[in-house]
């Protein structure tokens, strides 16, 4: 008896893994097994329902940690305490602290209460607003931290970048000289509003929106600040009174040159030499960490000694400024400055919005870096809820934009901290200062403000990162660069924002371009890698394999099919002109194709009414289980048929070259 095969299907039961042909003669139907050693067949993914996909799709994007684990087979007590654990943290480790513990969080607490204290009153300075808020911002916000927040060596109070942004924004509306009360409420308005979109987005689990301030964007951007807030704080070192409100380099350096008159020999003395002070301590400090100590004591110190001067010499010292009266006592409510309706709400909100994503940025990547260094998990989504609840917290008791610092921070963990109480006792020294202290700041000399800070932000511009950059990635390196010279020449928000254009540009580029490569076997193995990097790898005689290493979708579709019948154009050229075997098959080798959607499909179903009508035979390799899936529902597995898809791209080479030769 001959068989006499008229049409052969591709089963897709995906309870099975074998191979089968189905064979019709004369309408009756004969299932004949190949071996699945010779040839394995592409399973479908598990059948699933459209809820169950879509509870899954979401699962993956907004809780890939899976954060509710602990919840399961629970009992409803059990449950309550675990939420307390994991909305208040304190919950969790506080009934195991141990009085062995204090020592080190007291002493911790106390050191880096000493930089704290300089560090609140200049970079208050820096964002335009009254020192004394600076205090209240060192105050509140670090007690309301170590009740949600999941770090134990994180140091909160204000920060030098998001001071500076808050200022450039706030002062190009309303300056403070201008307009203090408005000023005020601006500043408490736009904490708030960071406060509600850090929180929203722990909350919501979005922290993957702040991802898009890339590595290269925050190198560029912080090193831009930084040159700025250097070169403002030669106001101060230089003792001029009449100052450019402006943040870009060129103005700011036209102020200083154009009110040379008002240069204090004083003050540039004075200044310069606790400059280098500071400076020496902070070199000591970084070659030999085990006296971090010196250099967390230096602000402190240095705000004493240069208060003494100026308190002691005040009768032969003149021109330089002074910070003058503080008042004493706790933070004052200011719920009722929050600024809801009227013309600069929409300020209020853009500034909140983007000193929000700075400080958010900031203080996870410091809370990962130490919790790395001592082997224990930082979860960014309560970190974003407890930021956030912070700052919302702040906004109604006289606080600015707060997070964590990396100075203090590296400060808190070399002085030894071991859990979040040390933030309770530097706020506890703050409020000593704020209670009993404030009257002694009243000679305190603005360009000691200005060294401290100075010094704060030296370590900001990281030129080897930079370098780096330009040997990896030319593309992440044009992101720092636009960042930097974006905030020198344009201005701050500006800068950042022609900066995440860039990195963006850079992600539409990989999307819309996806790389394609030819690959060959590399002898001996049923190995295929690219024919470019691998020297050894061979091309197949008869066959063409392109690897896409992208996912396939709407928006590079148009593209990879051209790439594509270009490779093929250019390999039958080839081919020709050395007088090789001509083309036969194009592999499609999909191990990297994680998704596709509608577009994709279609593209391949094009390319292979394309490739056939050019006697060309177009199969694919190894589609992974959500392209396997979609491939079988659009129906697109049925066109090609049970020698147009293969497990790998070995066993593709292996089929079609046997059933070449078994061909007369």
């Amino acid at each position: 008896m001959v068989i006499n095969p008229t049409r052969v299907e591709h089963f897709s039961d995906p309870s099975s893994c074998h191979h089968l042909t189905l064979v019709t003669v004369a309408g009756d139907s004969m299932p004949m097994p190949v071996a699945p050693s010779e040839v394995h067949r592409v399973c479908l993914p598990p059948q699933r329902t459209t809820l169950q996909k879509l509870r899954q799709r979401l699962a993956e994007i907004f809780f890939p940690d899976d954060p509710l684990h602990t919840f399961k087979n629970q009992t409803c007590f059990r449950k309550f305490l675990l939420a307390l654990h994991f909305f208040f943290p304190i919950f969790q480790w506080g009934p195991g602290y141990r009085l062995r513990l204090l020592r080190s969080d007291i002493i911790s607490g106390l050191t880096i209460a000493s930089l704290a204290i300089p560090q609140g009153i200049s970079y208050a300075k820096l964002a335009n607003l009254p020192p004394i808020i600076g205090l209240y911002s060192s105050f509140v916000p670090p007690l309301i931290y170590s009740f949600l927040g999941s770090s134990r060596h994180l140091a909160v109070g204000p920060v030098s970048i998001a001071s500076l942004v808050m200022g450039t924004m706030l002062t190009e509306t309303v300056p403070y000289s201008q307009d203090p009360v408005l000023y005020l409420q601006l500043a408490f308005t736009a904490t708030f509003f960071a406060g509600v979109f850090q929180a929203s987005l722990g909350l919501l689990r979005l922290g993957f929106v702040i991802d898009f301030l890339s590595k290269a964007t925050l190198v560029g951007f912080t090193a831009g600040a930084a040159v700025i807030v250097s070169l403002q704080q030669l106001k101060g070192l230089l003792g001029i009174v009449h100052f450019t409100s402006k943040m870009q380099i060129v103005p700011v350096l036209s102020s200083v040159f154009s009110h040379r008159n008002e240069w204090s020999v004083q003050t540039i003395v004075l200044g310069i030499t606790f400059l280098v002070f500071l400076l020496i301590t902070r070199k000591i400090s970084m070659k030999k960490p085990k006296l971090f100590w010196i250099s967390a004591a230096a602000p402190l110190t240095s705000v004493i000694l240069s208060t003494l001067i100026v308190f002691l010499l005040r009768s032969k010292l003149h021109g330089i400024s002074t910070i003058g009266h503080l008042p004493k006592g706790l933070n004052p409510p200011s719920s009722n400055m929050l600024y809801f309706h009227g013309p600069y709400l929409g300020v209020a909100i853009k500034t909140g919005l983007i000193t929000g994503i700075l400080s958010l940025t900031e203080g996870i990547a410091v809370g990962r870096t130490f919790a790395a260094l001592e082997n224990y998990q930082v979860d960014g989504n309560k970190e974003m809820m407890a930021i956030g609840l912070m700052n919302m917290a702040g906004s109604c008791s006289s606080c600015y934009v707060t997070t964590g610092s990396f100075s203090r921070s590296a400060v808190n963990y070399n002085a030894g901290a071991k859990t979040v109480v040390s933030n309770v006792f530097m706020a506890a020294a703050v409020l000593v200062t704020l209670m009993f202290l404030m009257p002694l700041f009243y000679y305190t000399p603005n360009f000691i403000l200005a060294a401290i800070i100075l010094t704060a932000v030296a370590g900001l511009i990281d030129y080897e990162a930079a370098l780096r950059l330009w040997k990896v990635d030319k593309l992440d390196f044009l992101a720092c660069l636009c960042s930097f010279l974006g905030v020198l020449f344009i201005s701050v928000p500006l800068g950042l924002a022609i900066a995440v254009g860039v990195s963006v540009f850079k992600i539409l580029l990989h999307v819309t371009r996806p790389n394609t490569v030819v690959l060959g076997n590399i002898p001996g193995t049923q190995i295929y890698q690219n024919v470019n990097r691998y020297r050894e790898a061979s091309r197949v005689p008869s066959f063409i394999i392109l690897a896409v290493e992208s996912p396939i979708f709407f928006a590079n579709s148009t593209y990879l099919q051209e790439r594509i019948l270009r490779w093929v154009r250019e390999e039958e050229e080839r081919v020709g002109s050395r007088n090789e075997s001509a083309l036969k098959c194009i592999i499609l080798d999909m191990t990297a194709v994680t998704a596709i959607d509608t577009s994709g499909i279609d593209t391949i179903r094009e390319l292979r009414n394309m490739l056939e009508k050019r006697s060309l035979q177009f199969v694919l390799a190894n589609p992974v289980g959500n392209v396997m899936e979609k491939l079988h529902q659009s129906n697109t597995l049925e066109s090609f048929g049970v020698k147009g898809v293969y497990l790998t791209v070995d066993e593709a080479v292996a089929d079609l070259s046997s059933l070449w030769k078994a061909q007369p």
